[in-house]
């Protein structure tokens, strides 16, 4: 059985995070690390976009910043149009966030990479787990989507504005919306995106639903697909055990934020705590979201769960003059005054029946 100091099961966004930020503070010049991942190669795979209210490590990998956003409600124009400067909304290109790693890793002796455990001692290793377990499945909320990444033969986007969601399209007693982000005119992602339980195949039909929406909003251009992205990010916390010797990070370790998806942020929050704190790591408290987003993030998913067609109204008046507070807010860093703004602005009955439930 062979011997590591460190093993990261699952190479994807966490545990390469994790991985690139023990590596680049020099926590690995005389620590073996094993990472277990299955994929024989990277490839781009997803995108992953947040507002940046801190810094991070992969301002290289940008695929695009906007300053600006919109919300459009059911048969309305966009007229709201949110800025914000302060915290831009920037968008990661998996592909370069992975080579970038790798190259990085591939320099240090001490790092090895697996497609399997098998052979590796886990007893004696201190393990960071990022593959999420979960159980009754079928029973939680999900955000699943898919999406298009297309250049077209002409002008057809704002590409200062990113289309943060669109709920102008059918929603089928569940939460719909469209996301566009616009690198130029003439390409953009274009994502359909459902909040629902996963196992309702008839809200799975996204080719369709998307080439419906190009045609009708952007006047049947003609456009090549580049690119396509499918997902589905669990809007409840796995069941992943603690252990004395296993540490659970990304998804698996809670660091998603149930009311939005996000999660990237928080990975690289998460990785930045254990590298501090990597030589008395079993003795620090474990890293969390704070339990008040915990909180009211339960309260909003019961209020979405029972009061789906009221939620498009909701996140318009979250963000309704409100935008900095509301980005504080949905991405982990708001205050009480914050808090209170976004609370205030909700439908007191709704919400207050939630909390109870």
């Amino acid at each position: 059985m062979r011997e590591f100091d460190y093993i990261i099961i699952g190479g994807g966004c966490a545990g390469l995070s994790l991985a690139y930020e023990l590596n680049l503070h020099n926590k690995l010049d005389d620590k073996k690390l094993a990472i277990i991942e299955p994929r024989i190669e990277y490839v781009r795979d997803k995108t992953w976009s947040f507002w940046k209210v801190c810094s991070h490590n992969f301002e290289d990998c940008l695929k695009k910043s906007w300053n600006q956003f919109n919300l459009r409600l059911e048969g309305a124009v966009p007229t709201q149009v949110n800025q914000c400067q302060k915290y831009p909304y920037q968008t990661i290109d998996s592909g370069l966030f992975y080579k970038k790693i790798t190259d990085n890793l591939k320099k240090n002796k001490n790092i090895y990479f697996f497609n399997k455990i098998d052979g590796l001692n886990i007893k004696n290793s201190l393990v960071f787990n990022s593959v999420p377990e979960f159980q009754n499945q079928d029973t939680h909320l999900w955000q699943h989507f898919c999406g298009y990444e297309i250049t077209t033969k002409k002008d057809c986007f704002n590409d200062k504005t990113i289309a943060l969601m669109d709920f102008n399209c059918e929603q089928k007693n569940n939460l719909h919306f469209f996301y566009i982000l616009p690198f130029s005119k003439r390409k953009a992602l274009i994502e359909t995106t459902w909040i629902s339980k996963n196992n309702d195949s008839s809200l799975k039909d996204y080719d369709l639903q998307i080439k419906s929406y190009i045609k009708d909003n952007f006047f049947n251009p003609e456009y090549e697909i580049i690119y396509k992205e499918e997902g589905a990010i669990p809007l409840f916390y796995p069941s992943n055990s603690n252990e004395n010797n296993k540490i659970n990070i990304g998804t698996a370790g809670g660091m998603t934020r149930l009311s939005t998806g996000y999660t990237f942020l928080n990975i690289q929050d998460h990785s930045k705590y254990i590298r501090m704190n990597i030589d008395k790591i079993k003795n620090v408290k474990r890293f969390e979201l704070s339990s008040k987003y915990k909180i009211l993030d339960k309260i909003f998913l019961n209020v979405l769960r029972k009061n789906p067609e009221k939620m498009p109204d909701i996140f318009y008046k979250i963000f309704n003059r409100n935008e900095l507070k509301a980005i504080k807010f949905l991405s982990n860093k708001s205050n009480l005054i914050d808090d209170l703004s976004i609370i205030l602005k909700m439908p007191k009955w709704i919400f207050i029946k939630s909390l109870f439930n």
